[in-house]
Parts: structure tokens; sequence; C-alpha cells
């Protein structure tokens, strides 16, 4: 039976013990709710990949309360890293480095490399420091499902696997980090997220993007993923699209005529960081209109705009 409880010391104590003794949380943290277990126990990661339907090939991230503790999780670190982590830690940056011999092998998917990041949300830094140890956390989602800002998405997907979900509102970014790694001490971007790839450029110079092989180096990189249950079709704005009583519209800044099974506009003002806070959000209201088909604007492909597009173009694959 799945406790869902408000987010507060005596709470965050309470799921911290849960951790501890091998037991599943699910959490808040700045991008989406994390569903997280001991990160250094592989028979707690295992039920992450059962409760999701989660596939072992699928590597998960770690969460650290500090840059200092999460080092101790890579094995070696390229000066460009280090500028990231000083600038951007606590943040929506995750790191893709060697990883430490203490690491899982089911936390990497066999791979030599570790997804790591320090969360810029105070309930999953109180959970971490409690917990007193790495916490393993994909998003709290069924597998290549709609990622969860809210602890009702949550409770909605995994009904009774967690053992407990904190409840600590709605998340702020509302997509997942940005994930890097490093090739001749270069940055590869793995996934854009949270963090503009403009910024990390700023610090890290040019991002080239990361080779598609079979197996994927981090989390979200598979061609499908983030989708709701109706089709998404990925349209230009005011595209025109024919009004229908079975389709739903997810506009970006301008309301689209006629009548529609339901419709959500990510930001009025055209702002992309509103939008990307309230793109899970929309697409789990529009699924659940019962449309058949979603059509989605396209957004600019700049700042938070790519990590918009990119969620858009793996839902509509």
């Amino acid at each position: 039976m799945t406790e869902l409880l408000k987010a507060g010391r005596k709470n965050i104590q309470k799921a911290a013990a849960v951790i501890k003794g091998g037991g599943i949380a699910a959490f808040p943290t700045e991008t989406v709710y994390g569903l997280g277990a001991d990160g250094l126990n592989p028979e707690a990661c295992a039920r992450i990949f059962e409760i999701k339907g989660r596939p072992r090939f699928d590597p998960l991230i770690l969460h650290e309360c500090s840059a200092a503790r999460a080092r101790k999780l890579f094995s070696s670190i390229p000066p460009a890293a280090e500028k990231l982590m000083r600038k951007f830690w606590p943040g929506p940056l995750t790191l893709v480095l060697p990883k430490a011999r203490t690491v899982p092998e089911i936390v990497t998917a066999g791979l030599k490399t570790v997804a790591v990041r320090v969360p810029a949300n105070r309930h999953a830094l109180a959970l971490i420091k409690a917990a007193g140890r790495p916490i393993a956390a994909p998003s709290a989602n069924r597998f290549g499902a709609l990622s969860p800002t809210t602890a009702a998405h949550v409770r909605k997907q995994l009904g009774g696997g967690p053992d407990i979900i904190l409840d600590g509102g709605r998340t702020a970014i509302g997509v997942e980090s940005t994930i890097l790694t490093f090739s001749g001490g270069r940055p590869v971007l793995l996934r854009p997220g949270g963090l503009p790839l403009e910024e990390i450029e700023k610090l890290a110079g040019p991002a080239r993007p990361a080779a598609r092989g079979k197996k994927p180096l981090a989390p979200g990189c598979l061609k499908k993923h983030y989708a709701p249950a109706a089709k998404l079709r990925l349209i230009a704005p005011g595209a025109g699209v024919k009004p229908s009583a079975k389709a739903a519209y997810l506009a970006f800044s301008t309301v689209p005529p006629g009548k529609w099974a339901a419709v959500k506009v990510l930001s009025r003002s055209g702002d992309l960081r509103e939008a990307a806070a309230a793109l899970f959000g929309a697409l789990h209201s529009l699924e659940a209109s019962g449309a058949a088909v979603i059509y989605a604007e396209k957004v600019p492909p700049h700042g938070l705009g790519r990590a918009i597009m990119d969620r858009l173009r793996r839902a509509a694959a």
C-alpha cells in the first residue's frame, strides 16, 4: 500500500528510512518527480525497473546532495566537467563520467560510466542527506509514458508501486535534466533538458550531439519516450489543422480556433521557461480528455525550447 505524504521534515525522515531499508520512495525534484531507491543497493534498484516496467539496458541517474559527495561516484573527472559542477550544481544538469567501483552495474546497465546529478530542490536534498547515500531515481512514471510533475501524476501511473510518495507540489522546471558526457575533453550532449545548452557552452565550449548507438548511454535517449496514450502529431504553429471533437490541441502561445476535445496553451506570452514548466501537466490533461490524437505545435528550438522539442519529437516517434 503506497502512502501519499506531504513533504515535510517528519515525512522526509520516514521516506529516508524506507530507502535505507531497501524500499522505494517517489519524491519531487526541480525537474520532475523521481522514483528513488538506495543507489548502492542492487536489489533495491531492481525494484525501480520492476515498478516502472523499465528495460534493464536503460541506465539510472544517481542523485547526491552535494558536489563533494557526487565526485566520489566518479573514477575520473575532466576539467570542463569540474567547471560545470561548480557553476550548475545543484541544478538540472546530469554528468555521465567514468564510474567508481562502488557503483553497482544495475545502475549503469553494465556501462563503465555513471550518470550523476545534484538536484536543486530542498525536499530532494533533505531526503538524500537523511538517507546518507546516493539515490537512484528515474522519473516516477511507467516506462515511456508522460513524465510526472505532480504527486497526483505519480499516483495515477504507478498506483501501489512505491512504498511512499512525497508530495512537494508541482515541479518548478517541468522537464528532465540536461545530460552531458565528454569526449576528448569536449562536451557531448546526450539529452537536452532543464539547463539550456547555451549556458553550458559559455563555460565548457561548443557541445556536439551524441552518436546513436545500440545501447543508450543515459536515460531518456530512446527514440520513443515521454508519450501520452493518444497519438501525438507535431505541427507548425497556426498550421490550420481541422478542429475535431476527437482531437486535442497543445498550443505554444495562441488559442486555436474551433471546437476541440481539449486545448492547452503552454505560455500566452511565448515564454519558453513557462512553456517547459507547463509541458507535461498540459499533456497529462489532454491525455485525460480521451482524445484519439493530440496536435502539438512546435516551439522555437533554442533555450528550453530545445528540451521541449526533444520531448515532443520522442512522444510523436
